[in-house]
């Protein structure tokens, strides 16, 4: 009985210790990218390791209040918001002919859907980037979400047809039989009871758009940048401004870290309620 007890408690006490080293080894570095966006450039470049110091607000605001980089975050979240809208728009009613209505060719169609997602972003820049100059709309928001769009919108696609294989098409055959429409079914029955998919896929889709660089660098223009994007200018041939780094990368990291925090009841509930069985 004792042994038994004994070996609960150090399994308990092997949890909670791998538990806290997860944590530490994951938080370190983003303290250490907090602290840094609050130094002079002295105690940054300073051979000396300093955790004390006076802290400042001058990274944030020359790059936010000085520098452009507040129109580039607002460019960011309208981009992202845009690209959401966009892949639930075309994504939600796809997904659900996939899962209800079976076709000839259906699982060629998926597959070919599929794969604009498993192929490189590097791959589809080139033909989007002639394809937005021949229709004149390169260096464009409406390009810029338009590319985001096209490399999000198969995964909107495949996670929610997860979401509506596992509502009961029982449920579609009784609201057929009280006279629901296909347009009733989708918009009053399924929608609502994978709210929690949808809000998931949301929020996947919205990181993504946020953190692209490569679609946004290229197919962008000046008027469209956004703060991924717009990293590589803090790199210039007299320096690297590393208290300014610090502070755009605490920024685009906060939408990413609330949004999870917020909304991880329906993250939780969503990811097992699409979960491959």
């Amino acid at each position: 009985m004792k042994k038994d007890l004994n070996t609960n408690f150090l399994i308990k006490f092997a949890e909670i210790f791998f538990i806290i080293l997860t944590a530490a080894i994951s938080f370190i570095p983003f303290l250490w990218l907090i602290l840094t966006s609050f130094k002079f450039r002295t105690d940054i470049l300073s051979p000396v390791l300093k955790l004390f110091f006076t802290p400042t607000f001058s990274n944030y605001i020359k790059a936010f209040v000085e520098g452009e980089f507040s129109t580039y975050f607002l460019n960011s979240f309208t981009i992202a918001s845009f690209n959401v809208v966009l892949c639930l728009f075309i994504g939600l009613p796809a997904a659900y002919a996939f899962s209800r209505f079976k076709v000839y060719g259906e699982k060629h169609l998926f597959f070919y859907v599929l794969s604009t997602r498993m192929a490189p972003a590097i791959a589809l820049v080139l033909p989007l980037y002639i394809f937005f100059k021949q229709v004149g709309i390169l260096g464009t928001m409406t390009a810029v979400v338009i590319a985001h769009a096209t490399f999000n919108l198969a995964l909107v696609i495949y996670l929610m047809k997860n979401f509506f294989n596992d509502i009961p098409k029982e449920i579609d055959e009784a609201a057929l039989v009280d006279g629901a429409s296909e347009f009733d079914i989708f918009f009053k029955i399924v929608l609502p009871n994978a709210k929690s998919g949808i809000i998931v896929v949301a929020i996947i889709t919205f990181l993504f758009s946020w953190n692209e660089f490569l679609f946004t660098l290229l197919i962008g223009g000046s008027n469209t940048m956004t703060l991924t994007a717009a990293f590589p200018g803090l790199v210039t041939p007299l320096g690297t401004y590393w208290g300014q780094l610090a502070a755009v990368s605490v920024v685009v990291s906060l939408p990413v870290i609330f949004s999870v925090w917020y909304l991880q009841k329906h993250l939780v509930r969503g990811l097992t309620f699409g979960a491959i069985k």
